[in-house]
């Protein structure tokens, strides 16, 4: 699973795709869970989750 930013989303979604080879899930974090993850890319504050 990666957490990422508004900008990096597409990044995250190639990169599972490539490891994985099947589509990914794509998951908006509520605002009222609130992480303290950053965004893997740019250590932004993480708006969604990508996995598989």
């Amino acid at each position: 699973m990666i957490y990422c930013c508004e900008e990096h989303v597409d990044l995250a979604l190639d990169i599972v795709v490539d490891e994985c080879e099947i589509a990914p899930t794509l998951e908006k974090i509520k605002k009222e869970e609130n992480l303290s993850t950053p965004c893997e890319y740019c250590q932004n504050r993480s708006i969604y989750l990508v996995g598989n």
